[in-house]
């Protein structure tokens, strides 16, 4: 698993913790949701998978919630098949990661990420683009700072 570092080095800039805000929209651009993000980023030294994400998202009303997102790691990608999502992520230039996935809750959407990490590694921006039956229905805009 010691490869991935090597042959996802963009990836490998994302450990760490992270935290931010997360606002969706509707395609007519109409604020839906929006709540605060911790995301901690690592690559595990021993186990089954080469990389686990957790997000705990919380809301103004007191909203709480926990996901985690172990990955495997293959053909230069990082593939996830959780309860929750299956999907992949690989790197398209020294900034930027892309993902797409299916949420496994909604089987008519799935969804496409883009994940741009600042030179010095402080700072991420992300976006991502909700389809449904190949409509494009809402949007998700990330903003985070890293913590640790």
């Amino acid at each position: 698993m010691s490869n991935i570092r090597t042959a996802m080095p963009v990836l490998a800039r994302h450990e760490g913790e992270w935290e931010g805000t997360y606002i969706h929209i509707d395609a007519q651009g109409v604020e839906i949701d929006r709540h605060k993000a911790e995301l901690k980023c690592m690559f595990p030294a021993d186990g089954p998978h080469a990389y686990h994400q957790i997000n705990t998202y919380t809301w103004d009303d007191g909203r709480r919630e926990e996901i985690h997102f172990p990955a495997s790691f293959r053909d230069g990608r990082i593939w996830w098949d959780t309860d929750r999502i299956e999907g992949s992520a690989w790197e398209i230039d020294a900034r930027t990661v892309v993902l797409t996935w299916t949420r496994k809750d909604m089987p008519s959407h799935y969804l496409y990420e883009m994940i741009q990490i600042s030179e010095d590694n402080n700072n991420r921006g992300r976006t991502w683009h909700w389809f449904e039956n190949d409509v494009l229905v809402r949007r998700t805009c990330i903003k985070e700072q890293r913590t640790v």
